[in-house]
């Protein structure tokens, strides 16, 4: 039997044991997938020395950039964007190697993708953590010029949320929500923008999947743009880390 696992802190709301439990009962794979909620990184070489039948393991909130230190390698896309979602574990007679990768970027840009219209030529990414380096990695692959929000110190290409105004909403077609703000069980949140800026050709795409329609979601679509949650990709990404840790690479 294989094994797989996620590991973050915390891991209440996990979608991934739900899904990959459901896909195996599904379709009868002798699998099983479980959580390794760790509140310091530092017992990450503890999961993987204690469960020797895991094979691959996804990595969530707040590890996907600490975890690097502690993997072998990295696929081209983790190392570039600095941040890995997904862990390979290979054992052999001469010990285990861990290579890290992410499959963010797969599920964001199938997601993404779809909907961009010739007018979708910039984007404004809400928030600065693990999450938007994969959008950035993306963005960047399309060739859509993005800023990014900050309410931490701001870095390249960084603003203050008190900067967005009628101009940046106007020439930004693309809004990204990055946050957590607006994730259920604190559904009445949502990221402090000028809404009243937003227009039909806007498209408003929400890392968030719980609720399916955010506030940020309703917001857009009460002034007549796209938007979308961030389920598919959050299927995508898991799909992707499924063929990734069964691949012969």
């Amino acid at each position: 039997m294989k094994r797989y696992g996620l590991i973050g802190y915390p891991l209440t709301h996990s979608f991934s044991k739900r899904f990959f439990t459901e896909k195996f009962e599904t379709e009868k794979i002798n699998s099983t997938y479980e959580n390794f909620e760790i509140d310091t990184i530092q017992k990450f070489p503890e999961i993987i020395k204690n469960n020797p039948e895991v094979i691959g393991l996804n990595v969530t909130i707040p590890y996907k950039e600490q975890v690097i230190p502690f993997l072998d390698d990295l696929n081209d896309s983790a190392r570039k964007i600095g941040a890995v979602n997904t862990v390979k574990i290979i054992r052999s007679d001469s010990g285990v190697y861990l290579k890290g990768f992410n499959t963010d970027t797969f599920g964001f840009e199938n997601s993404l993708k779809p909907l961009l219209k010739e007018y979708h030529k910039k984007a404004l990414i809400l928030g600065t953590g693990g999450a938007s380096k994969a959008l950035k990695y993306v963005l960047n692959h399309l060739g859509i010029e993005f800023i990014s929000a900050s309410i931490e110190e701001l870095k390249e290409n960084e603003i203050r949320y008190e900067e967005i105004d009628e101009q940046m909403m106007t020439e930004r077609t693309i809004i990204i929500n990055a946050t957590p703000l607006g994730t259920y069980p604190k559904t009445e949140t949502f990221p402090p923008i000028p809404y009243e800026f937003i227009g039909e050709k806007h498209l408003l795409f929400d890392l968030v999947y719980n609720p399916e329609i955010t506030q940020f979601m309703n917001k857009g679509k009460a002034r007549g743009a796209t938007a979308k949650n961030g389920y598919e990709m959050l299927l995508g990404q898991a799909l992707k880390s499924y063929e990734i840790w069964n691949s012969k690479e």
